[in-house]
């Protein structure tokens, strides 16, 4: 028998009127991707049919994001919107998705600011649902307080659901449960559709709440079923920027024992931040207060000093990254080689490709360069555009000139230029293998093999020079 197919239905529609932003709650950031992106990667990963993401507040702005997260997703998932202006209620905003719903298909409602929810935990609440039944995701907790209670027919935790009654409407009695609604439901759609129709807004916020549908299903003899976790924070919602710092370190400190459980050393595991990918070979080190973003992958034996930005950069085995480098490659990537030296201070910029055991040093920047096994750059200098050969030596203070005011041009040096301190290399040009550039040149014609090369004016000494001097202050 084929699989019930799954519809998701995000929430993503109110204003957030608690973070103080004029960006749109769902678009604010956890580890480097927006709440709403987190969540439709969820849909994608239990293989919904698609996504209704249902917008309001800055929905034009909202849903031109979405068109990024579902293409970014790990399996792709078909987005669709609706809009629901005015906003009367989490009821309401499941009807204006109903039109775009197939009654063949479960329904799964999940809401655009609650960014931690697993795959296995909603595969499970599906499962309980099992196109028959109206299954609900709900947790423990201490302190309930504004949430919707989940009312049994009885004390005992298997004890059938009877309805969620909201926070403000709860008598005290109600009140003191502590088994919440999270506001992830499945349910099947042919069931939901009929539900929502029987919804008012007879209630202490005036809002048509979709939680009703539990009575209703109830009343229909529809079995209701509770899925109870213990993990708050895949249920926990983003209302203010404190709690998306809070959510961000718990997000953060969950990746760093997954780093931690596959053999990485993390200096200290509170102080790391990955947003985005970061997968590690074996025995890599990672010491404090390191940013990770976008795709970066490590390699065996890597050891990344403290301070480091790292983005969008593949660094291969055995390579040391010391403190404070700062890599970005952006769309072109950047490839640092086996076994290579970079930074303390080193800044890698887009379309560094960076071969085995290059030294690259401090308040050294390359960018859209390529430098063969060996070349060392060691000090306070700049390559752009540029094809570095084997074992180049390259001089503190010097630069490619690679930009005209209107064009970029590339400056090719051969293997084993030695390249002396303070040179400005004046692209297009090509150094020719073995040659030598003599310090404080400024080379704007290509030189051959084997040849020392300078260009800079001749030095004069004038014996018994006498600076100006100021003329005496007149009292």
């Amino acid at each position: 028998m084929a699989a019930t197919p799954i519809d998701v239905v995000i929430m993503a529609a109110g204003k957030g009127t608690r973070m103080k932003s004029s960006l749109p709650k769902v678009l604010h950031r956890l580890g480097g991707k927006a709440l709403l992106a987190h969540v439709i990667e969820c849909a994608a990963s239990v293989s919904a049919r698609q996504a209704v993401v249902i917008t309001g507040h800055g929905a034009a702005e909202v849903e031109a994001a979405c068109g990024r997260f579902g293409q970014s997703a790990g399996a792709p998932v078909s987005l669709q919107f609706a809009r629901q202006e005015p906003q009367l209620g989490t009821g309401h905003a499941v009807q204006q998705a109903l039109p775009l719903l197939a009654d063949d298909g479960v329904t799964l409602v999940l809401s655009g600011d609650v960014p931690l929810t697993e795959a296995a935990t909603l595969q499970a609440l599906i499962a309980q649902c099992d196109g028959q039944r109206l299954a609900l995701l709900t947790l423990s907790m201490a302190d309930p307080t504004g949430y919707g209670r989940i009312v049994r027919a009885g004390p005992e935790a298997s004890a059938q659901v009877r309805a969620i009654v909201e926070h403000k409407d709860a008598s005290a009695a109600q009140r003191e449960i502590r088994e919440i609604y999270s506001g992830i439901m499945a349910v099947p759609t042919r069931l939901l559709r009929a539900w929502l129709a029987r919804l008012d807004n007879k209630n202490a916020q005036g809002e048509y709440y979709l939680t009703d549908i539990v009575k209703f299903a109830v009343a229909d003899g529809v079995a209701v079923v509770a899925h109870q976790i213990t993990d708050a924070a895949q249920v926990a919602g983003v209302n203010s920027p404190v709690q998306l710092a809070e959510l961000e370190r718990v997000h953060q400190g969950r990746l760093a024992v997954a780093l931690m459980e596959q053999g990485v050393r993390l200096a200290d595991p509170a102080r790391l931040d990955v947003r985005g990918t970061l997968s590690c070979g074996r025995d890599v080190e990672i010491d404090v207060s390191c940013v990770f973003e976008g795709t970066v992958s490590l390699g065996d034996g890597v050891r990344i000093g403290a301070n480091c930005v790292i983005a969008n950069c593949s660094i291969a085995a055995g390579a040391v990254i010391h403190p404070f480098t700062h890599i970005d490659g952006e769309k072109l990537g950047v490839q640092v080689g086996e076994g290579a030296l970079i930074g303390p201070f080193a800044r890698l910029r887009p379309g560094a490709q960076l071969g085995a055991e290059v030294h690259i040093g401090n308040f050294v920047e390359v960018k859209n360069s390529t430098l063969a096994k060996g070349a060392k750059a060691n000090h306070l200098a700049y390559l752009g555009d540029a094809t570095v050969g084997e074992r180049v030596n390259y001089g503190a203070g010097s630069i490619t000139a690679n930009y005209d005011g209107a064009n970029k041009h590339r400056t090719v040096i051969e293997a084993d230029v030695h390249i002396g301190s303070n040179c400005v290399l004046v692209a297009p040009v090509t150094i020719g293998a073995g040659g030598t550039v003599g310090g404080g040149s400024t080379i704007t014609k290509s030189t051959p093999a084997g040849a020392l090369s300078v260009a800079r004016g001749k030095q004069v000494s004038l014996p018994n020079w006498k600076r100006p001097a100021k003329a005496p202050r007149q009292s």
